[in-house]
């Protein structure tokens, strides 16, 4: 008997995407024919079985839900996955934790693996793979086969489902206004590049707060990263091309990091720089001088997520209706003054 294979196997053997094998036997025309005839009669030789997920949904319910989030190191999402476990517990249902890594593959492995019966329904925040290719076929596959799924934070506009996010365009737009207020000039920024639909937002609210008050927008004073291992050495020589007054950062790591470069050359905080980061974590509360910041109340976030999932997966059949109707709740923020700023 010939062995059972899955997805990224087929990949690997025929060097091709993931994306590419699942699309191919789903018969998708963005899909050459010769590649698609190829992935379909690999898969047919080595017995390959796509997941039957309507089926396992009617015969069963695993009380278990699955979080799967980009990284682990930010305060942020241990702050969401708290906030889904309490809410969870209290419904009677289980988490699971998964990690995309950043990676496309990753989630499209995870969402496969689990959604065959393993788990009732996914809360998910996008990688930054996922969002900079716009391949969301593995999440239409999953909700179109009866699964529901709610995304937080990173999400994806074009996606049928319920959604959990704050209004990052504002909060930028807010923390830029304060410093504007505190009458600083030469206000940087620092973001994530425009994929991250994140820092898109974010780095829109900062552009706006400076037109609003008809300060011309500086491209030099901006400063977008991609590269996690350079984060360190763009920011460095940022703060010595530049000499910003003060810093607004989309994140509590290019916060810190800032924080701790501008000391290393001597530069007071905050009376020659201040800096605001987003995401109210531990390192904002603990770090000398503590960090403004934005709290982006990721408990509640998590919470409303579970009870949105929760929702679904507990409605009565009788009460669905042919076209679903979906809610995208946004959990409200607020500048935590701390000694970053004057």
């Amino acid at each position: 008997m010939k062995r059972k294979v899955t997805l990224k196997q087929i990949a690997k053997e025929l060097d091709v995407s993931i994306s590419t094998v699942s699309k191919s036997l789903r018969n998708s025309l963005e899909i050459s024919e010769d590649t698609r005839l190829k992935v379909q009669a690999f898969a047919k030789l080595y017995n390959y079985k796509p997941n039957n997920i309507a089926l396992s949904l009617k015969n069963k319910k695993t009380k278990t839900i699955c979080i799967i989030i980009p990284e682990i190191i930010h305060h942020f999402f241990a702050t969401v996955i708290s906030g889904v476990e309490q809410v969870a517990n209290e419904k009677g249902y289980n988490v699971l934790i998964c990690l995309s890594d950043e990676s496309f593959d990753k989630e499209v492995i995870n969402m496969e693996m689990l959604a065959s019966g393993s788990i009732d329904g996914f809360i998910i925040s996008l990688s930054k793979e996922t969002q900079n290719r716009k391949d969301f076929h593995h999440l239409e596959e999953v909700i179109n086969q009866g699964m529901p799924i709610v995304m937080f934070d990173r999400i994806a506009n074009d996606i049928l489902c319920d959604k959990v996010i704050i209004d990052d365009q504002q909060a930028a737009l807010n923390a830029t206004q304060f410093l504007i207020d505190k009458e600083y000039k030469k206000i940087g920024l620092l973001s994530t590049v425009d994929y991250v639909s994140v820092g898109k937002l974010r780095t829109e609210g900062y552009m706006k707060a400076l037109a609003n008050n008809n300060i011309p927008f500086k491209s030099n004073l901006v400063v977008k990263i991609e590269d996690m291992t350079a984060i360190e050495a763009e920011i460095d020589q940022f703060l010595v091309r530049e000499k910003p007054d003060a810093l607004f950062a989309v994140n509590e790591l290019f916060a810190v990091t800032a924080l701790k470069l501008a000391q290393k050359k001597g530069i007071k905080i905050p009376e020659e720089l201040s800096i605001i980061g987003f995401t109210d974590g531990i390192i904002s509360k603990f770090s000398s001088p503590t960090i403004t910041t934005v709290s982006q109340n990721g408990v509640k976030m998590g919470a409303v997520a579970a009870q949105m999932l929760i929702e679904r997966l507990e409605k009565e059949e009788e009460e669905e209706e042919e076209n679903e109707t979906y809610r995208t709740e946004v959990i409200e923020t607020e500048l935590i003054e701390r000694e970053s700023t004057l």
